[in-house]
């Protein structure tokens, strides 16, 4: 088994607590680095586990767990934890791990799943639109799908999304995330392969030449995985096609290093919306550098 044979990898490092008094990691902990890894891996495919079963009507159950030891790793390693979806049957599926540091190879597992109903655990045939998402992901396809549109088109999961980030995860009152602007801006939603939404946001008319973009939210399982920054670039190349040099946003002091990472700079003194502390950034959408 090679690093090449995998496109996922979910890298870990060995703590104190998984070491044995062989001073090696106990190998129990092995199954637990590769399940960690199968949880990386749906959210590399864009699902949201629970939520993306549920829409299937299943659920996966381990059926079989197979762990090759050929070297040991040691406290304080780097590891990366390959991971593939090898073979899809009727109604099971077969995943393949394989642990390296660096380029060694040190241990590999085989973990059989079967598709099931939750309330009765037997089998059901495992469905076509997640057999397409494993077979596409590992053919190097993209996970994800970027629409711009009116709040009519996209409106009914742009607001889904917008309630669980801002109204139940962060308290933000009703009253204050709805408005007038919804029904006349444009929006940007990123989908995954199952058509759900995971990440949006909404771009207002430009004055003066600066277009604001607002209400970006991603879902809370999902972050970290570029769909944020996929809907800002939508709107930000929608922008500029409507002729703004600048993109503002009021920005979350708690989201500020994304924002940064994606060419935004601070303007003017932070303030509060929301009971929530934020700072008005910009970027310039003349060439490379900020404004």
């Amino acid at each position: 088994m090679q690093r090449s044979d995998f496109r996922f990898f979910h890298r870990l490092r060995v703590r104190w607590a998984e070491v044995d008094m062989q001073k090696i990691v106990f190998n129990a902990h092995y199954l637990m680095y590769f399940d960690t890894a199968i949880a990386d891996y749906w959210r590399a495919l864009a699902l949201p586990y629970e939520e993306s079963m549920h829409s299937m009507g299943g659920d996966l159950y381990v059926r079989k767990a197979t762990v090759d030891f050929q070297a040991s790793a040691r406290i304080d390693d780097v590891l990366d934890v390959g991971m593939r979806c090898a073979r899809i049957g009727n109604s099971s599926m077969v995943f393949e791990g394989g642990l390296f540091r660096q380029d060694q190879f040190l241990v590999g597992c085989e973990l059989v799943y079967v598709f099931a109903d939750p309330a009765t655990q037997t089998s059901k045939p495992v469905p076509a639109a997640l057999r397409e998402v494993l077979t596409g992901f590992e053919a190097g396809e993209s996970m994800r799908i970027i629409e711009t549109g009116d709040w009519a088109t996209l409106g009914e999961g742009a607001s889904a999304l917008r309630r669980a980030v801002f109204i139940e995860e962060q308290n933000i009152p009703e009253a204050l995330e709805w408005d007038e602007q919804d029904a006349v801006v444009l929006h940007a939603v990123a989908r995954n392969r199952l058509g759900q939404v995971i990440a949006t946001a909404r771009l207002l008319p430009a004055e003066n030449g600066i277009s604001h973009i607002g209400r970006v939210a991603v879902h809370r399982n999902l972050r970290s995985g570029g769909h944020g920054a996929a809907v800002m670039q939508a709107l930000e190349d929608a922008a500029r096609e409507r002729g703004a040099s600048v993109v503002a946003l009021n920005a979350q002091r708690s989201a500020e290093r994304f924002y940064v990472r994606l060419g935004y700079v601070p303007h003017g003194e932070g303030f509060e919306e929301a009971g929530i502390p934020h700072i008005e950034m910009r970027r310039s959408l003349l060439s490379s550098s900020s404004q």
